[in-house]
């Protein structure tokens, strides 16, 4: 709407501010509390929602102090797991914003720059778009835009994506976008920790984890506001107040973990019943392998209670069939939860191999994808 200025011979009309071009900076702060040697900084920045139109998402960029190599500083996308769907839910503004990013002295160690994106609708306005694998990885990619665009960053165009859970979603979505959005970065690798790569098993059989509620109150609560889908045609009455109760809960720290299991955990008993126009958007937001050739990293936890083994290994096979170098990780004491952690030195290694040039391991004909 414009604001209109009436006198006796003029009509003034003043349009809203266009929205920022994706990865422009809109504007930053200084983030205390940065590791030893870094300095970090919270930025907003210019992204593209699901339906095309500009937003705004913000996110953190963590630069080390050593000098920069000559073609400018690496850039590791680090994309985190669930926290919640709620604006106050962002990472960045959270009680941890450097403790939730797995590996992250590693690579300032190792002289990259690390931005993590809160994705839309977290920390910005606007309704976040859970597990929805185009808008995660738009966010990613200009994330690494925006950091490149920070003087004292001077970060290059060459990157690499490492995520968990939800993040392991995001990621995976990455290689498929990242050529035709955004032809001015150069992907390296994609690693992923516990990723979810079956949306219809994910949300329609519950887990023996009693977090599975909290997932599946997400999805519906998002989905039914970004695609206008009805939660009756999806799950039962009796669980749409459960499903609005748990979309103001947030999951960074014990207490609210607590908390969201407690509201969720009716959903177990209840039935999920997706109509045609669910399933088409679970289909829509599952990852598909691309055909860029990009390398993937995959870990996985023997011990998952959320995200079946079985699933993960069968979308590593599904990568090795369309001719992608995958280098797949087990960990037989790995659960959900602590994927992340136990998986981040392993894929910090892989990435840096990324960013030497250096010919990916490929597991596709070993005996843990047979």
């Amino acid at each position: 709407m414009c604001a209109l200025l009436l006198t006796a011979t003029v009509l003034a009309c003043t349009p809203p501010k266009p929205p920022a071009q994706p990865g422009t900076i809109i504007r930053t702060e200084r983030v205390p509390g940065a590791p030893a040697n870094a300095t970090a900084t919270r930025v907003v920045y210019g992204s593209t929602a699901p339906d095309g139109s500009g937003i705004e998402v913000s996110a953190l960029v963590i630069v080390p102090a050593m000098a920069p190599p000559a073609d400018g500083r690496p850039v590791v996308s680090w994309l985190h797991p669930t926290t919640g769907v709620a604006t106050s839910c962002a990472p960045s503004q959270g009680p941890s914003p450097f403790g939730q990013i797995q590996g992250l002295s590693m690579f300032l160690s190792r002289g990259y720059v690390v931005v993590a994106t809160d994705y839309p609708g977290l920390g910005s306005p606007g309704v976040h778009p859970y597990l929805v694998g185009i808008s995660e990885a738009r966010a990613g990619l200009d994330a690494v835009r925006a950091a490149r665009k920070l003087p004292d960053a001077q970060a290059s165009n060459r990157f690499a994506v490492w995520g968990h859970s939800q993040g392991g979603h995001a990621a995976l979505f990455t290689p498929g976008i990242a050529a035709s959005y955004a032809p001015d970065l150069t992907l390296v690798g994609v690693a992923a920790a516990a990723p979810v790569t079956d949306l219809a098993a994910l949300l329609t059989q519950p887990a023996e984890d009693p977090l599975w509620g909290a997932l599946l109150a997400y999805s519906v609560w998002s989905w039914s506001q970004l695609y206008g889908l009805k939660q009756a045609d999806m799950v039962t009455p009796e669980a749409e107040p459960i499903v609005a109760r748990a979309a103001s809960d947030c999951l960074q720290t014990r207490e609210q973990l607590t908390r969201v299991v407690a509201d969720t955990a009716p959903l177990s008993r209840l039935p999920v019943t997706p109509s045609d126009r669910w399933r088409g958007a679970m289909v829509e937001n599952t990852p598909q392998p691309w055909s860029s050739g990009v390398p993937v990293f995959l870990a996985q936890g023997a011990r998952d209670p959320v995200i079946d083994p079985m699933l993960t290994r069968a979308f590593a096979q599904r990568l090795c069939s369309a001719g992608i170098p995958v280098r797949y990780v087990s960990m037989s004491r790995g659960d959900h939860f602590t994927a992340g952690v136990r998986a981040a030195g392993a894929a910090a290694t892989w990435i840096t191999e990324r960013f030497a040039n250096r010919t990916p391991k490929d597991d596709c004909n070993g005996a843990a994808l047979r």
